[in-house]
């Protein structure tokens, strides 16, 4: 059911936490199923992310793919981490069963969403994203594949 990347995380997650005084956090949810995901990022003066942490309410699948999602921006620029996608995130733990895809768009969600605090908290605008939804429904699912 869970490919092994996926149990690896769970178990044993990356970047669990909080960074006190946060360049930039971003909260999501998905009412339906109750996950909750918060991503902080720790942005330098070159726009580089030198620190990521998350604390995730859910299954198994939302843990891993926060603890995924932390691991793939960690020493990205922002135009960089603005690239990483749902899909990124699954691919990178070897898939996931289709009824927990919704935890890889919490992952992307949450990590557009810390993006966005910070650069509201800067006065700058960041080419590409829009502000977040911070509760992601099933039917917008759907209309993504």
């Amino acid at each position: 059911m869970y490919t092994e990347k996926v149990m690896d995380h769970f178990q044993n997650p990356r970047n669990v936490g909080e960074i006190e005084d946060a360049s930039g956090v971003g909260t999501v949810g998905n009412a339906k199923c109750g996950d909750i995901m918060r991503i902080y990022l720790d942005i330098d003066e070159n726009q580089v992310i030198q620190d990521v942490k998350f604390k995730t309410f859910g299954c198994g699948a939302a843990v891993a793919t926060s603890s995924m999602a932390t691991e793939l921006v960690k020493g990205k620029n922002i135009q960089e981490a603005m690239q990483i996608t749902n899909k990124a995130v699954m691919e990178a733990l070897d898939g996931l069963p289709p009824v927990k895809v919704h935890c890889s768009l919490l992952a992307e969600e949450a990590i557009h969403a810390a993006l966005w605090d910070y650069a509201e908290k800067h006065g700058i605008k960041i080419e590409g994203l829009e502000k977040p939804k911070s509760d992601i429904h099933e039917e917008e699912e759907a209309e993504e594949y």
